[in-house]
């Protein structure tokens, strides 16, 4: 998820865990444990981009750094405040379960999280966009009303569990609205006789309404959306043909090979030139109207003066912003016939 909703996730933790002890102190360093595990991002500072985004997610987001991290930065914490009511032990589980809750969050993402580093298994419930505003503005309304309170008065507490309580059900939502959009999505593929071998369901940008839909077939990747607001029209599914042929000899290449790694497979090829684009279907298009060079994750592939294979996050035009999110806003809203 976005920084904004782990620090406030960190700091509800760091209230329920010890706030009765520490007072604000617990919603501060709350907030910090929730934004440490996106330290790896530094990695894009001292590696390639690829290297940083297979990085991502890895061994800060995993159990087995909550458990050596948590004491240490505990220890840390409670030198800094020796008159305090909380002990080393208490500000360590505050550090736990703000780490812990992070990564936790993170699996119900796109991206998904390596929970159980070293293994190499990501977790990716795919229910939530890392930004939701229905998640956070409430989460964040309870806890800065939370922090006008003093750490003995139970209203303390009562509200920030309400925004924790609200939260959760919002998720536990998005799973029952994602149950409901595969579905949908599997019954118009079979209506349609459409042949696949695999669905992947995942929400839109900054909602929970508008679904997409990522279809494998033998020889392309179907993509299609649904809104919540839809009337029981047919869906169309956009076809976007693999093209690994056209990678030839690359095929086998040792970048090519990590790119397939990080993408699980759903990816499709394009070429220009000598440049050639690598799509990760995974976060789908910019706008379901663009061509297929609109992905919004993708590589550019290319030899640099040496001869060396690159791969670099194609750019993004800001400029295009405004009408991408205004086309996005009509798409929530519902197809009427």
């Amino acid at each position: 998820m976005d920084s904004l909703t782990q620090i406030v996730l960190g700091a509800a933790v760091g209230q329920a865990t010890i706030g009765k002890k520490v007072g604000n102190k617990a919603i501060l360093w709350g907030a910090i444990a929730g934004t440490i595990p996106d330290l790896d991002i530094i990695t894009k500072l001292f590696t390639d981009p690829v290297t940083a985004n297979e990085l991502h997610r890895g061994f800060s987001h995993s159990i087995l750094f909550c458990i050596i991290t948590a004491p240490i930065f505990g220890w840390l914490i409670s030198k800094l405040y020796k008159h305090n009511e909380a002990t080393w032990k208490d500000w360590g589980k505050l550090m736990f379960w703000g780490l812990f809750t992070h990564p936790i969050l993170d699996a119900f993402t796109t991206w998904g999280t390596q929970l159980f580093w070293p293994l190499p298994y990501k977790i990716s419930f795919k229910n939530i966009f890392v930004i939701d505003p229905l998640y956070t503005i409430p989460f964040l309304i309870c806890v800065v009303w939370a922090m006008f309170y003093k750490r003995t008065n139970p209203k303390r507490n009562k509200i920030n569990n309400t925004g924790i309580i609200i939260s959760s059900a919002y998720i536990l939502i998005t799973l029952v609205f994602k149950w409901y959009t595969y579905g949908v999505f599997k019954n118009n593929l079979e209506t349609q006789q459409i042949n696949f071998q695999e669905i992947q369901t995942k929400p839109t940008p900054f909602n929970s309404i508008l679904w997409n839909a990522n279809v494998k077939t033998n020889t392309a990747f179907l993509i299609g959306d649904y809104s919540l607001f839809d009337d029981k029209s047919p869906i169309t599914f956009n076809t976007y043909p693999k093209n690994y042929h056209l990678l030839g000899k690359l095929n086998n290449h040792p970048l090519i090979l990590r790119l397939i790694k990080l993408t699980e497979g759903w990816y499709t090829i394009e070429k220009s030139g000598e440049i050639f684009y690598f799509n990760d279907l995974r976060f789908g298009l910019l706008d379901k109207t663009a061509s297929s060079d609109r992905f919004a994750f993708s590589y550019k592939i290319f030899y640099d003066k040496n001869g060396k294979l690159h791969a670099v996050e194609r750019e993004r035009n800001m400029k295009e912003v405004p009408d991408l999110l205004n086309n996005l806003f009509q798409r929530v809203i519902g197809i009427k016939n």
